[in-house]
């Protein structure tokens, strides 16, 4: 009932003053109203929607798109994130400045790195987002709406560049990666010489540093994995080259990822090698050792329940050949899926130095035995 409604009522009753009766059954009904106008209203459910979206991409440093949109009963102190989708979710437009502040009238504007899908997220002020995640959170604690959409437009992938190395296809990254943090990667960082030998570098290009990797274009499950590497012992403290068993839709077993990685992770005062079965933080999972200086092999023999690394000076087949390091890991070992060998030469994103210069390794043999 509205104010007018309300004082006519009272007026009625104050000039005509009904018998008692009827202004006793007027006063409940009028209290009744009163009340019942009082009662709080529902409040609206947060939400939030794109009405910018920019065009699908696969991702990369060199383009900025306007995104924008609007949210639905913000509080005070709720932000948004917003993440682009490029293999996984990178928090955008930077690590270093993850939010999105709410205008006044509900509406949010920023700029975004481009990707094949965007998410938008409401969040309250204690929200930490990480860089990158490969799946979205669901609505709930400080996460208080989520919305996704995928890119405008027509969606051209550059076709896939492969090469031939040890008589074995591989595909050459082009598209970022969170390996190592937020890495970029340039197709012209892999190649192959005369001899076959396969090269890959970590170079700066524009005050920007581009990684390599190549990518098995096969599965090969159980058996032996042996890589012969060049000299490392001497790599960049910021550099790290790995070589592993990775499987993108294996979460549930850690990637079936199967490490040989080298790098001293920006410091230059702990050694430079370890083996490792994922994951990292389980210490029993992660054997480290000095490489010395000259020509190495290293391989693990992948079978059920149990992974045997080792590293050979020379080709690992030479008279004279010594063992520099083996370990047998006998726990958490995965079993084969749809895992590919990757060899990678990357920036460590988190080192407190960035290499010092640019750095190539060349890994002279792959072989596998089943």
């Amino acid at each position: 009932m509205s104010t007018v409604a309300i004082r006519e009522l009272l007026n009625y009753m104050f000039v005509f003053r009904p018998p008692q009766r009827s202004r006793l059954a007027l006063l409940a009904a009028l209290g009744l109203v009163i009340a019942g106008c009082a009662q709080p209203r529902t409040p609206a459910e947060p939400s939030i929607a794109f009405t910018v979206i920019p065009a699908a991409a696969e991702g990369g440093e060199d383009t900025l798109s306007a995104v924008s949109g609007r949210v639905t009963a913000p509080r005070p102190g709720d932000r948004v994130v917003l993440y682009a989708k490029s293999g996984v979710w990178w928090v955008q437009p930077f690590t270093v400045r993850p939010f999105t502040d709410i205008s006044g009238d509900s509406t949010w504007t920023s700029n975004i790195h481009q990707g094949l899908e965007y998410a938008a997220l409401l969040v309250g002020p204690d929200y930490r987002p990480p860089a990158t995640i490969e799946s979205l959170p669901a609505a709930g604690g400080s996460v208080l709406a989520v919305a996704t959409a995928p890119g405008s437009g027509h969606f051209a992938s550059r076709p896939a560049r492969t090469l031939t190395f040890s008589g074995y296809e591989w595909e050459v990254r082009q598209k970022p990666s969170d390996r190592g943090g937020a890495n970029q990667y340039s197709p012209d960082n892999a190649w192959t010489d005369q001899d076959g030998f396969l090269h890959l570098k970590l170079a700066r290009r524009d005050d920007r540093w581009l990684s390599a990797e190549v990518i098995l274009t096969r599965s090969l499950g159980y058996g032996t994995y042996a890589f012969v590497v060049r000299d490392t012992a001497h790599l960049d403290p910021a550099a790290a080259l790995s070589l592993v068993t990775w499987d993108d839709s294996g979460a549930e077993q850690n990637h079936r990822e199967l490490d040989v990685e080298i790098s001293q992770w920006g410091d230059p005062a702990i050694k430079n090698a370890q083996f490792v079965v994922q994951p990292y933080y389980v210490a029993a999972n992660v054997s480290r050792f000095q490489t010395p200086a000259g020509r190495l092999t290293h391989s693990f023999r992948w079978e059920p329940d149990l992974a045997s690394f080792k590293t050979l000076t020379g080709d690992g087949s030479s008279p004279g050949a010594r063992v520099v390091e083996q370990h047998d890991f006998t726990s958490g070992i995965p079993t084969p899926g749809s895992e590919t060998v990757r060899i990678n030469l990357y920036y460590f994103r988190y080192s407190p130095l960035p290499p010092q210069k640019e750095v190539e390794v060349v890994i002279e043999k792959f072989q596998y035995l089943p």
